[in-house]
């Protein structure tokens, strides 16, 4: 065994687990582990890459100005303020390594994304688990919990995987209230599932201590690319951008990112399916005795009575060729996250935990 050691703190990560995508002995399995768009990207998106094809003998941008420009024209944004990442976790990974490190701690609430944690580690900062009020972000904890070695806090917004939102007057509360030496990140990977939501983008241009991420792996379909981007204080971005890959980004990625962020009618009709299906999915699972919080993003949480009969559902639910996500490593034993597919997919989730509801009464 080498003696060679990594950085204090890489060695309490527990690898990432992403959500399964294939049942043994089962050739048509759904997956609805990863929260992602059934309907895919739009056919501009698709049709980009296959253009980009042509050229990938070619280094792609260092600076993704096209996308950054199509990103500010579609959002209002200014393009110098934004940044563009492998996914937004490489963003949320490269303030993790630019603002904190031994000593320093990074606040994130207890059902947050695990990617907080793992990034807070991997810069060798502390992470700090804030309760959360019935599985929703409370400003009031975060703010307690706050000392003068925070450097940043994280919230999803929408959270995953739990659903549930805060608006934008605590949103803006949380802003005002942390120390004056940390950042607020608004991770808004879900924001485009809620109609008129900006994500924070507001704020951001109103102060200079909240950075926004955003992500094209989730309703624009490109999860398959690993697509992000983020809005930040102008210092902030600079910051970055001294650490960010020159080359993070590939060209069929760029071209695909550029050409899906103008398809606004595609963005609205799915975000239509989306909030029909979910009503309709987390009504039918309701009917069984499985409750969920009202949720905002593509997914619900299917609550159970305990672990033991979330476990028991899943593998239920596995053996009908129907792939969830169990979320124990988030602090909910007892829940499951069902994405949110297609019409089809909703129903045989709906029948399949009817048929399991129905066997265990």
């Amino acid at each position: 065994m080498t003696r060679i050691t990594p950085q204090p703190g890489i060695m309490q990560i527990a690898p990432y687990q992403g959500g399964a995508s294939h049942v043994a002995g089962v050739a048509d399995a759904v997956k609805l582990s990863s929260n992602e768009n059934p309907f895919g990207p739009p056919e501009a998106a698709r049709e980009a890459v296959r253009r980009s094809a042509r050229d990938l003998h070619r280094y792609p941008s260092t600076d993704h100005g096209a996308l950054r420009a199509a990103i500010g024209e579609m959002h209002g944004l200014d393009p110098a303020r934004i940044i563009c990442g492998v996914g937004s976790d490489e963003i949320l990974h490269l303030l993790c390594q630019a603002y904190a490190g031994p000593g320093d701690e990074v606040i994130h609430t207890e059902h947050g994304f695990a990617i907080y944690r793992i990034g807070a580690l991997a810069a060798g900062a502390t992470p700090v688990e804030v309760a959360e009020a019935a599985r929703t972000t409370d400003v009031d904890a975060i703010l307690a919990a706050c000392t003068p070695a925070t450097r940043l806090v994280f919230v999803a917004n929408p959270n995953n995987p739990t659903g549930t939102m805060i608006g934008p007057d605590e949103v803006r509360r949380l802003a005002d209230g942390i120390p004056e030496t940390a950042l607020l990140v608004l991770d808004g990977a879900y924001v485009e599932y809620v109609e008129g939501n900006d994500g924070g983008a507001a704020l951001v241009e109103a102060r200079d201590n909240v950075v926004m991420t955003r992500t094209f792996s989730k309703i624009y379909g490109l999860g398959g690319l690993r697509v992000g981007w983020g809005y930040a204080p102008a210092d902030v971005i600079d910051v970055l951008d001294r650490i960010r890959g020159p080359f993070n980004l590939s060209s069929p990625a760029l071209a695909a990112a550029e050409a899906a962020v103008r398809e606004t009618e595609w963005i609205v009709r799915c975000r239509d399916e989306n909030t029909r299906l979910r009503g309709w999915l987390a009504g039918a699972l309701a009917e069984q005795g499985v409750p969920s919080d009202p949720s905002h993003g593509n997914f619900i949480l299917a609550r159970f009575a305990d672990r033991a009969e979330a476990e028991a559902c899943d593998d239920y639910l596995k053996s009908c060729g129907l792939i969830v996500r169990r979320v124990g490593g988030y602090n909910l034993p007892d829940c499951l996250r069902i994405t949110v597919g297609d019409e089809a997919a909703c129903r045989r989730v709906a029948h399949a935990v009817g048929q399991f509801r129905a066997g265990t009464r």
